[in-house]
């Protein structure tokens, strides 16, 4: 059945559109916002998947070329693998929708966001995660939505509701954040160093703008929705849970006891081995019915100990940070590497600095960009003890690293000031809980140790909660297990003066406010916490770079010199680079950029390009080598590729017979620019420039 919702958000149209397009799917829309069009369909089996113990939910996002006009590159031209954005989108789509879908269902449940044409404003992700919840919204699939989304920014004051493109250049907050009518679910976002009342001023903004959009959903779905597939979670045997509760809560108490993660692991399995084996036949029938039970009653406790008497599973209190230890310089010949170490939770970050030549190209819907500066995220098995195989970087990975990148992006120095490309890899050698956090605080020190001249240090922290009945305790700095079992994943990065990222997830329907202004205030003051431990490390950019860092020395030239610079086919700039092993970047505007580790390379360099680049100066005196010898007098090379000539009277105060009787083809002499005529033609001499120098032609002579 086809429907139709319309509405204004943000200043411009949003659709909503049903029944034309991918009618075999369990539900569709076709979801508009200006031009920007994007396909989003839901479907899900009408049978469990066998053998898992969670939901098989996929989320897949996927920008078409021909949406924006263009052709893909390479060789195949056709779209390839999903590039980092649109990872990063898939994992915005998923988080704020996995929650809503019944506890237990295990049916296998695709959602799948195309975008289909491309208006430059932008917000293809933004109402993707509205088509999301909309195609399951109208769709048979259990699913207790709806939920809507919107990016908020603030430009001069001022929030707005999904700023264009263009606009977020000049945002000092930019947060996509999505919500359902009772509490926002889920925010993803970054700011330029904001106090935390204003990031909740800019949240509340965003939770009413979205209100139209569920009612929107809403309205179509008392329209064309479709009925609801009849869906029923397993019963819960209360009798087999006291049972399993009444037989494992000693040994449970007993290895929850433990305060080290991997030796708490081994006791919980030396638990669990002991209650099987002590398990009568009739329950050992119903082993997964048994195992179940047994996950719960292990919840229980540890939710129990924390909202109850405030104990955690490492024996802090709720609002205490583990302990920190902090190693600059931690590697011999990076540019700058740091040792971070929070509790059980370790990162190696390492800075490299390069030229422009080095920036990332990214090939984007809406035109080509660069970025100067990458934060690489790595999250190998030995870091939580298990071995499987190394692959390459995956969702998890890629997300935890932009969290970490736009945490550190507002304290970088301007590209004028510091003419380097920046590349931080975070290298995690040992997890337990928030080892994103953990990459911020090392980028942070890496970034110092290697002399970059940031805005100020950078700490993050990963806040939790709690929730039982009415009772809420938010947690700081949590564990690994405080995540899994916890109700929220609420993570705060910026300097001492104000928030630069945050990102948050929760699982159940909602969280009052002052629960999340409690949570980021919270934050705030472990942030200062850290920030003073890192300070014990180092407490600001060191002032001498790495020596194997390049040296940048940036010089204008005239942009009609380029030319001269590089040479036909890039013969000349060739030729400097193989003289001197340097990097040599020029841009259109005329600036040059030379790099080198090695001094006397680069000034080798800057003398080149100099010459290659000066015009003569009347008055100036310069060293030239005598190129060819006339009877009137000789042609002497002062800069490279410009000769001028050097009359014979203008050889010496006396009276010269021969020009050979002073100079001769090849000798190096110190000539004075006399004139630069209307032709371009160079009168040199040498007297005088030996005059000037206090010195006689016959001791240049000589």
């Amino acid at each position: 059945m086809k429907g139709r919702a319309e509405l204004e958000v943000g200043g411009r149209t949003l659709s909503i559109e049903t029944g034309t397009v991918a009618k075999q799917a369990d539900g569709a829309v076709i979801i508009s916002y200006n031009d920007t069009t994007v396909l989003v369909t839901a479907v899900s089996s009408t049978s469990a998947r066998e053998g898992v113990d969670f939901f098989p939910l996929t989320v897949e996002y996927q920008e078409k070329a021909f949406a924006a006009g263009k052709i893909p590159g390479g060789f195949f031209k056709r779209e390839g693998r999903p590039g980092a954005d649109e990872i990063l989108t898939c994992r915005v789509i998923d988080r704020p929708i996995r929650p809503l879908f019944p506890k237990g269902y295990r049916n296998e449940t695709q959602i799948i966001a195309t975008v289909l044409s491309a208006d430059p404003a932008g917000a293809s992700d933004v109402i993707s995660l509205i088509g999301a919840s909309a195609a399951l919204t109208l769709s048979d699939i259990p699913f207790d939505g709806p939920v809507a989304a919107v990016r908020v920014g603030r430009i001069g004051g001022q929030l707005v509701a999904n700023p264009s493109v263009e606009q977020l250049d000049d945002c000092d907050i930019n947060i996509l954040m999505a919500a359902r009518r009772e509490a926002i679910v889920m925010v993803e976002g970054g700011a330029k160093i904001v106090p935390e009342d204003e990031i909740l001023e800019a949240l509340y903004f965003g939770h009413e703008s979205v209100m139209p959009i569920l009612d929107a959903q809403e309205d179509l779905r008392k329209k064309v929705g479709r009925e609801k597939r009849v869906f029923e979670p397993a019963p819960t045997d209360e009798a087999l849970h006291k049972n399993v509760n009444d037989r494992a809560t000693k040994g449970l108490r007993e290895a929850y006891s433990v305060k080290e993660k991997l030796p708490r692991y081994a006791a919980l399995r030396e638990a669990d081995s002991k209650f099987f084996e002590e398990l009568p036949e009739e329950l050992s029938e119903r082993r997964g019915e048994v195992e179940s039970a047994l996950e719960a009653v292990k919840k229980d406790i540890v939710r129990g100990d924390i909202v109850d008497d405030g104990r955690r599973l490492d024996g802090r209190g709720l609002k205490d940070v583990r302990q920190i230890s902090v190693e600059t310089g931690f590697l011999p010949r990076t540019h700058g590497s740091a040792l971070f170490t929070r509790g059980e939770t370790q990162a190696i970050a390492v800075a490299t600095l390069g030229t422009s030549a080095d920036e990332q190209r990214i090939d984007a819907l809406h035109g080509d960009y660069r970025k100067r500066f990458m934060l690489h995220y790595n999250f190998p098995p030995y870091s939580v003890g298990e071995a499987k195989m190394l692959r390459s970087a995956g969702r998890r990975e890629i997300g935890h690293g932009a969290l970490a990148e736009r945490a550190i992006l507002p304290i970088l120095p301007d590209a004028d000031d510091f003419p380097y490309t920046i590349r931080v890899v975070s290298e995690i050698t040992e997890s337990n809980g928030s080892s994103s956090m953990a990459t911020v605080c090392g980028t942070s020190l890496s970034l110092m140790d290697a002399g970059v001249p940031i805005k100020g240090p950078v700490a993050g922290v990963a806040m939790g909660l709690i929730r039982e009945g009415e009772k809420f305790a938010v947690l700081s700095d949590i564990l690994g297990d405080e995540d899994h079992l916890g109700d929220m994943d609420f993570k705060v990065a910026g300097t001492a003066d104000g928030i630069t990222s945050v990102q948050m997830d929760i699982k159940i329907d909602g969280i009052p406010r002052e629960v999340m202004s409690d949570a980021l205030y919270q934050a705030r003051d472990n942030r200062l916490h850290i920030l003073a431990e890192m300070g014990k490390g180092l407490e600001a950019p060191r002032e001498e770079m790495s020596k194997h860092a390049p040296r940048i020395v940036t010089i204008k030239i005239n942009p009609d010199k380029i030319r001269d610079v590089i040479g036909a086919g890039g013969k000349v700039i060739r030729g400097i680079v193989e003289q001197t092993g340097c990097k040599i970047d020029v841009e259109d505007d005329g600036t040059v950029r030379v790099a080198s580790t090695d001094g006397e390379s680069l000034n080798k360099a800057l003398d080149i390009i100099d010459g290659l680049t000066s015009s003569p100066e009347v008055g100036r005196i310069y060293e030239g080598q005598v190129r060819r010898v006339a009877e009137f007098g000789a042609f002497v090379e002062i800069l490279p590729g410009t000769q001028g000539l050097c009359h014979i009277s203008q050889l010496a105060d006396h009276r010269v017979g021969k020009v050979t009787d002073v100079v001769n083809e090849g000798d190096t002499i110190q000539v004075k620019v006399l004139e630069v005529d209307r032709q371009g033609r160079i009168r040199l001499s040498l007297k005088e420039a030996m005059r000037d120098l206090g010195q006689s032609t016959q001791e240049q002579a000589g």
